[in-house]
């Protein structure tokens, strides 16, 4: 029996260990919630006292954090650094968002070490990871990639291998700058149909079907009420966090910065966000970005 520890039990982390465990591996799961590891061992995992007992002789070790000093300190550098008990046989797959070149110094530490370690964010949101649908963008070595399919098969339906490692990263915030520009656009179009007497519902539906479609207008509609399963109409809970939306446009721009690539949407997207939480909306769905075009009391 294949066994995966898996670090990292948040609103991504746990569906996708538990998705592990439905498809037989045996996941050891470590969190530092423990409401967190009390539901993945409902899911069927077995729970860990700490990172060291999951990882120590398991198969494959999966992270996801919220940051690269995070990915950083579990590996390398933190008080029980896992490169120091993980065996070499076994691979990391590090499912965090974080800077190409965090991932590149793990990387390289961890080969030191005779250990594999692979870059593998994920696009799809929570419903694509309780759904076992999500996107995997890896970077790594060929052969890597190759032995962390059937693992991220059991979490995803599709997998890119992106290039060596960090390339995972830099493809990654390339997406989420888009997706970042896609739905500051379509809150703009949306809300300058309804200030115009426009129902929202009817003018998502033309738009979906002429040359305005994009993902914000067919999966995850940022208006209250038209698309019955988005944030959108449940308050804006759930779903990815403009926290977190920021997060991500930061890296994009340090990417940016570094390939002295011009990004003045994505520059643009990041400030309207940044001011979205500058009103106090940081933990809403990103989509709640239709607030800030909006009237004030609608």
């Amino acid at each position: 029996m294949t066994t995966v520890a898996f670090i990292g039990l948040g609103n991504m982390g746990g569906p996708m260990a538990a998705n592990l465990a439905k498809a037989g591996f045996t996941v050891r799961a470590f969190d530092l919630s423990a409401q967190a590891l009390e539901t993945a061992k409902s899911q069927g995992c077995e729970i860990a006292a700490t990172a060291t007992e999951a990882a120590t002789d398991a198969d494959f070790v999966i992270s996801m954090l919220p940051a690269g000093k995070h990915v950083r300190g579990l590996y390398v550098n933190g008080d029980a650094p896992l490169f120091e008990v993980i065996k070499p046989s076994a691979l990391v797959i590090d499912c965090s968002t974080i800077d190409a070149d965090t991932a590149r110094h793990v990387a390289a530490a961890g080969a030191e070490k005779g250990i594999g370690f692979v870059d593998a964010p994920v696009s799809g949101g929570v419903g694509g990871a309780q759904a076992g649908t999500l996107t995997f963008i890896v970077g790594g070595s060929e052969a890597q990639f190759a032995q962390a399919q059937p693992v991220l098969q059991a979490m995803g339906k599709n997998i890119f291998h992106a290039g060596d490692h960090g390339a995972g990263q830099v493809a990654k915030v390339c997406n989420n700058m888009l997706l970042s520009i896609l739905m500051a656009g379509t809150c703009e179009a949306i809300n300058m149909g309804v200030k115009n007497g426009l129902d929202p519902a009817v003018l998502s539906e033309i738009m979906k079907q002429s040359s305005g479609g994009n993902w914000a207008l067919n999966v995850y509609n940022p208006y209250p009420g038209v698309m019955e399963n988005a944030p959108a109409s449940k308050g804006y809970q759930g779903g990815f966090q403009v926290d977190l939306m920021i997060k991500d446009l930061g890296l994009a721009m340090d990417v940016s910065q570094q390939s002295a690539s011009p990004v003045p949407m994505g520059s643009a997207a990041r400030s309207l966000f940044t001011l979205h939480k500058a009103g106090g909306n940081g933990k809403l769905d990103f989509s709640s970005l239709l607030k800030l075009y909006q009237d004030k009391g609608e």
